[in-house]
């Protein structure tokens, strides 16, 4: 694929409001993870709770879309002048060209669990709320367009826990078919009841914060983030910047929540994201796994990346920072990819001291500072979803 410019992009998680937080905290080895303060959830879990969302509101005119998901989303949109990018974008492309696409597993189903609650003697839910700008998979994309006044295609994607990732490589396309000159991409996701109940009932929940590669390891921790970008065709003043350089997505179709043992969807995912971007497996410099925590997650993905890279390229997940953020997870780990290209690092496995010894690729245990100039970002979903993503500097 032809690179893409990296022109803006910001991200709200448990790490904090803002890329300089997130910077900040891999930097500092500083989880985001805490016992789970929302109530009617699982008892004894850790979660990765976004702080301040009950301190926002959306602007008076959107107010129907008020929901978890829209206004960790809002949030979001006020760090590090995205919004601002954007209107910069839409003044140059013209509005009709800039589009969204944008993913998420929940949307706004936080809020419908609250009407549930509320549903009179005989069963009827209120009507006090718009459920299609809430509870409505499209409502995100839907709510980021009229919040950014744009006026150009907006789709939302549900792939599980590749949402977020999945969007860069159909907002790519709609660049390249010449739709749109720039595009939102991203997704968002927030925590409610029916995400926690539900991997709780797969016994997936780790009993602490997860610990993704770690021989001791037990599950999941749930949190949630939004992330955004801003993607624009490249120039040859881009030239070093950070950018799309490539992606690949696959579909094994395995089993629905359990990943084919030998990775073999997510090795076709790796092996067309470096063709896409034109380099050899030599040229990544770190991997960002999607590593959940659980056991048979992290197991396969590490024969899948030992398969293609051995134990050459260090390799890690940044869950343990934030937690397992579902279908945001692809895009904040974008945003953390394009922070260690920036910040030359290579964050090692937060909480975790000796890999699992039965691992053979090369599983990083403390930050390491070097040059790094692609990163390899994995993201893989229940029934079978893999998508990768190569985030580095523009040649």
């Amino acid at each position: 694929m032809t690179p893409l410019r990296l022109s803006a992009f910001t991200t709200v998680s448990a790490l904090g409001a803002g890329t300089r937080a997130a910077r900040d905290a891999l930097l500092a080895r500083r989880g985001g993870l805490a016992p789970c303060t929302l109530p009617d959830m699982p008892a004894g879990i850790w979660t990765g709770e976004a702080a301040g969302l009950d301190q926002v509101r959306l602007p008076a005119p959107l107010a129907s879309y008020a929901c978890r998901n829209n206004v960790l989303a809002e949030l979001t949109l006020r760090q590090d002048g995205f919004a601002e990018a954007v209107a910069e974008a839409a003044r140059r492309h013209g509005a009709t060209r800039v589009a969204v696409m944008l993913g998420t597993s929940t949307s706004g189903i936080e809020e419908t669990e609250q009407a549930w609650r509320r549903r009179d003697a005989a069963g009827a839910l209120p009507g006090d709320l718009d459920y299609q700008r809430t509870h409505d998979l499209h409502s995100l994309s839907r709510y980021v367009r009229a919040r950014l006044g744009l006026r150009g295609p907006a789709f939302s994607l549900s792939t599980a826990c590749t949402s977020g990732a999945r969007s860069f490589l159909d907002g790519a396309a709609l660049i390249e078919s010449g739709i749109a000159d720039a595009v939102v991409v991203g997704g968002a996701d927030t925590l409610c009841r029916l995400t926690l109940h539900g991997f709780a009932s797969l016994e997936l929940l780790s009993s602490a914060q997860c610990r993704p590669c770690s021989a001791e390891r037990d599950g999941i921790s749930i949190g949630e983030a939004a992330a955004f970008m801003l993607l624009e065709r490249a120039t040859p003043d881009d030239a070093g910047r950070i950018g799309l350089l490539g992606g690949g997505a696959s579909s094994d179709g395995h089993h629905m929540s359990s990943p084919h043992p030998d990775g073999i969807g997510a090795i076709g995912a790796m092996r067309a994201a470096l063709e896409s971007a034109g380099i050899e497996a030599d040229a990544i410099d770190y991997i960002n796994m999607h590593g959940t925590g659980t056991r048979a997650n992290d197991a396969m993905e590490d024969r899948a990346i030992a398969r293609i890279f051995g134990d050459a390229v260090p390799a890690s997940s940044t869950k343990g920072w934030s937690g397992h953020t579902l279908g945001a997870s692809g895009a904040l780990e974008a945003v953390i990819a394009a922070i260690c290209v920036d910040a030359g690092l290579i964050p090692g496995c937060l909480g975790v001291e000796v890999p699992d010894p039965s691992f053979e690729s090369q599983i990083a245990t403390h930050n390491l500072s070097q040059r790094v100039d692609r990163v390899l970002s994995n993201s893989f979903g229940f029934g079978g979803s893999n998508c990768c993503l190569v985030i580095g500097r523009i040649p």
